[in-house]
């Protein structure tokens, strides 16, 4: 063979730093706080609806682009929590995991040459997703304390070359929520260079001290221009049963739909059978996880505080970026491997979520979907850290 095994997108990538903290937990014994996957029960309406579909022989492939009494049940979901009234025939795809969601509007959309714009910090997938898509990324720092774009470092990413925006709101790994404000000058910007909005929105019902959740989609003149990407994995704890959703306007879902097709055909159908329950558990199941991961916030935050880390509490999500400056770090990766392979708590480097590496080098990435037993033993152990003395 005369040229180089590998194509030159899949030689740009390594593993999943995350995916790998989590390996280095199991090797270690470590407690897991990188990788963002519950360790309670999902509820239990829906895994009794998944056992009856299976034991009811839904095992064949549903349409592909989602079973109907699911999509169904989306709408009926976005209606009431997002305020869109969104036509289940024509507007909803369902994917496997919201991975795949993102993916797969990428490849819709993106002509070689086309510009996306990401944020500094971003969730690793979207950097690899925007480079299978063949997009050319521009990334737009956020900073903290609230983790907010510098409104003219943004409209100076626009171009005509921009193809599409993609924003994570509440925010992995900041734990930012976004303002009415905020969301409306991007609105602004996407209006005035035709711009597509994607808007990864699984975190949506966990937003914490009584803030209420907007998508993108329902700000004037945006729902013609937004892909709203979400799915069940966060609200639901069921990650590993990789349905995802995409809402969007009918001329991008029917792309969607073939592209979907061909990636993966279709998500699990006796699994899409019990998201149809799960969409439509009462509303107070909502208020309760959003309570619930509240108090493990409140709970893990205040420890960090005490330890020494430096944070601002997450105001969604279920992440802390803690600065570990109080620490004499200066190597973000050092640090975590010291972390899961000394102290026995697994976390992810914050150069990870970045692409100028240099920026996150004092952050590591704290999750806390965990039970408080599990919380409890993470903080004991981090409590044999010592700050050196000021």
């Amino acid at each position: 063979m005369l040229g180089p095994l590998l194509s030159h997108k899949a030689s740009r990538f390594t593993e999943s730093v995350i995916r790998g903290m989590s390996i280095e937990a199991r090797r270690y014994n470590a407690v897991n706080l990188a990788q963002g996957m519950p360790d309670f029960p999902a509820p239990a309406e829906i895994k009794d609806a998944a056992c009856r579909a299976i034991q009811a022989d839904i095992n064949q492939y549903a349409i592909t682009w989602g079973a109907a009494p699911l999509r169904q049940a989306i709408a009926e979901h976005a209606a009431w929590h997002l305020g869109l009234t969104i036509d289940p025939e024509t507007e909803i795809t369902v994917t496997c995991g919201s991975t795949e969601a993102m993916l797969v509007a990428l490849l819709s959309l993106i002509n070689p040459g086309d510009e996306i714009i990401l944020s500094q910090p971003f969730y690793e997938n979207y950097w690899p997703d925007a480079i299978l898509a063949g997009a050319s990324p521009r990334f737009v720092p956020v900073r903290p304390p609230d983790w907010t774009y510098d409104r003219d470092e943004l409209a100076a990413a626009f171009n005509d070359k921009t193809k599409a925006i993609v924003l994570c709101n509440p925010n992995n790994p900041t734990g930012a929520v976004m303002s009415r404000d905020e969301m409306e000058f991007i609105a602004a910007l996407c209006r005035k260079w035709d711009v597509i909005a994607i808007t990864d929105e699984i975190y949506e019902h966990i937003v914490y001290d009584g803030r209420r959740h907007i998508c993108m989609a329902t700000l004037d003149g945006m729902k013609d221009r937004t892909v709203v990407v979400g799915g069940m994995s966060k609200t639901y704890s069921v990650t590993g049963w990789r349905v995802g959703t995409i809402l969007a306007p009918p001329p991008l879902t029917r792309a969607f739909r073939q592209i979907h097709d061909f990636v993966s055909i279709g998500a699990a159908a006796p699994l899409q059978d019990a998201g149809a329950v799960a969409y439509r558990l009462p509303r107070p199941y909502y208020d309760k996880l959003a309570s619930d991961y509240q108090a493990r916030r409140d709970t893990l935050c205040s420890a960090l505080l005490e330890i020494g880390f430096a944070l601002d509490p997450p105001q969604g999500a279920y992440y802390v970026m803690a600065d570990i400056s109080a620490f004499g770090a200066t190597d973000d990766v050092a640090f975590a491997q010291y972390l899961v392979r000394e102290i026995g708590v697994a976390t992810v480097p914050g150069s990870s979520f970045f692409q100028d590496k240099e920026l996150g080098r004092k952050y590591i990435r704290f999750c806390f979907c965990k039970k408080d037993e599990t919380l409890d033993a993470a903080i004991g152990r981090l409590r044999t850290l010592r700050a050196p003395e000021r």
